[in-house]
């Protein structure tokens, strides 16, 4: 008969899952590179997202002034 392994009672996850990490920390010997990860890839996409926003807002200006010098009436520019 085996025992069930040990499981903690308020977060609900088995204790053999901190020791993993625990050895992964020790076998790497930087949290950072033991635990990769920690938004940095999502910090890097919002990053690019804004860039692209901020090309495509200067974009969007140049066309309407170009636009408002062979319209008659006058463009007004879109609230942002």
């Amino acid at each position: 008969m085996t025992t069930p392994p040990r499981q903690n009672a308020i977060l609900e996850f088995h204790t053999a899952l901190v020791d993993k990490w625990r050895k992964k920390l020790n076998e790497e010997g930087e949290p950072e590179k033991a635990f990769p990860g920690k938004g940095n890839v999502r910090d890097a996409e919002m990053k690019a997202m804004k860039r692209r926003l901020d090309r495509l807002e200067e974009e969007n200006a140049i066309l309407e002034k170009a636009i408002s010098g062979y319209s008659t009436a006058p463009v007004e520019p879109r609230p942002r």
